[in-house]
């Protein structure tokens, strides 16, 4: 058996989103010391609606494809559907992960909510 599903696979190959919003209206940072992996995430919203999502990830192929796939779960969503998404639902369109690398998924999560986090703080708790 394969450790990685395809779809894993596919998004460390070819990850979505990559990059910076020089402009971006919240940027979340987030790491795990204990395996290195680093995720920064860099929200343009408009109207309430997530118009544009980068993504910058110093990590294994599970990190990046983690951090690749949550942008594209929430790009185009609803703030307050981005705000409910979990490691598990990245972890799930993924098809899985082991269980030894289910915390990128968990990172994932983290950065996207430090990033609403700090879009939330420069809209003065508009969410």
């Amino acid at each position: 058996m394969a450790l990685y599903s395809e779809k894993v696979m596919d998004h460390f190959l070819h990850p979505r989103n990559v990059g910076t919003i020089e402009d971006a209206d919240g940027v979340g940072e987030v790491g795990n010391a204990k395996c290195g992996d680093i995720m920064k995430m860099y929200l343009k919203i408009d109207n309430d609606t997530i118009t544009d999502v980068k993504f910058e990830t110093f990590g294994c192929a599970s990190a990046i494809a983690s951090s690749s796939m949550a942008t594209e779960l929430i790009k185009g969503k609803p703030v307050s559907e981005a705000m409910k998404l979990t490691n598990q639902a990245v972890a799930e369109a993924l098809d899985g992960l082991p269980d030894y690398k289910m915390h990128c998924s968990v990172l994932a999560q983290e950065a996207i909510e430090s990033a609403l986090a700090d879009y939330n703080e420069k809209n003065s708790g508009k969410i």
